[in-house]
């Protein structure tokens, strides 16, 4: 099974997890995940960080 990046547009396989929460509706202990192909991770990770989410990017995804 394959993976999409979450990017609007980008159909290419994930490779990265991008991992945030909004803190002002999510617990601490609550995690949503974007999926990011190598080219728009950076985009991804930047636009969630720019609204001041925790947010960190971890390479690889499950199998």
């Amino acid at each position: 099974m394959t993976h999409e990046c979450s990017r609007a547009g980008c159909r290419r396989e994930a490779t990265q997890h991008i991992v945030w929460r909004n803190p002002r509706i999510h617990a601490a202990d609550r995690e949503k995940i974007w999926l990011a192909c190598g080219e728009h991770a950076d985009f991804l990770h930047d636009y969630l960080a720019a609204r001041d989410f925790p947010v960190t990017t971890r390479e690889g995804l499950p199998a």
